[in-house]
């Protein structure tokens, strides 16, 4: 397994992830190994998402949004008034 020596770290974050990891029942090294590759899923995440294809729903998602808002604020009323 490699070792990695970070260099320069604040205090401040330093003692963010000392408080985390004390915490969390983990070593500074579990919490630091954990965020390093929540951060790189994410990236490899995000793209991922931007070689898909787009697409084109033909409205606008706020519109889609609005409108079953509101066919979901009438179910709730006609089913509350009934």
């Amino acid at each position: 397994m490699a070792t990695l020596n970070i260099r320069n770290i604040p205090d401040d974050l330093y003692e963010r992830l000392l408080r985390y990891a004390r915490a969390s029942n983990r070593s500074v090294s579990e919490v630091v190994v954990r965020a390093l590759e929540r951060e790189l899923e994410r990236m490899e995440w995000q793209e991922r998402l931007a070689r898909r294809p787009k697409t084109d729903l033909g409205i606008d998602a706020a519109t889609l949004i609005a409108e079953e808002r509101r066919r979901r604020d009438a179910e709730l009323g006609g089913a509350e008034g009934g």
